[in-house]
């Protein structure tokens, strides 16, 4: 995988541009000046990310995800990770024929639905899955692939399905190990 370089990236005109950021040059971004990344962070190829993005520090995008933020955004927390194919939607039509859908259609025709999306920290979604407008997946939820998440999760928690439903409680021991990665990481500076 080739990355952009520290420069190449600076002279794209993200919003906030971390440390140590590793984003493929395969990927398509679009919207840089709405677009924010914390330290340690990584996109990889064949993403498409665009609209109003807020990435937190060691967040990892793997290849062939799309990230739509739109007008109302996304948020990835710190340490939250999405696998190959994920799909995170902020916008959606109607697509109860109340209203006609597309984005060839005029607006005054169609009720589209336009809602932010958060992954809080220590989030991790499968490969394939989809996230709809709206959703919240709180602190440690673990998203199985394959699976559609269209309502908010409870934190700490295994889901998986179409819809999602809460199959188990997830460990928290990944909580101490975040503390040594910190404390080792607060060394090396």
């Amino acid at each position: 995988m080739a990355y952009y370089t520290e420069e190449e990236l600076k002279n794209l005109g993200f919003k906030y541009i971390g440390k140590n950021i590793k984003i493929s040059d395969k990927a398509s971004i679009y919207n840089f000046d709405q677009i924010e990344i914390g330290d340690n962070s990584r996109i990889d190829d064949f993403c498409v990310i665009s609209g109003k993005i807020k990435i937190g520090r060691n967040v990892h995008i793997t290849p062939t995800c799309l990230v739509a933020g739109g007008k109302k955004g996304i948020i990835f927390e710190d340490f939250t990770t999405i696998a190959y194919g994920v799909q995170i939607f902020t916008q959606s039509d109607d697509y109860s024929g109340k209203t006609m859908c597309n984005s060839t259609v005029p607006k005054k025709y169609k009720e589209e639905i336009f809602k932010e999306v958060i992954l809080k920290r220590h989030t991790i979604v499968g490969a394939g899955s989809i996230i709809m407008p709206g959703v919240i997946l709180e602190e440690g939820t673990s998203v199985g692939a394959m699976s559609l998440v269209l309502k908010s999760t409870e934190s700490w928690g295994i889901y998986v399905g179409n819809p999602v439903k809460r199959l188990k409680d997830r460990k928290k021991d990944l909580l101490e190990l975040e503390k040594e990665y910190l404390a080792s990481e607060g060394k090396n500076q």
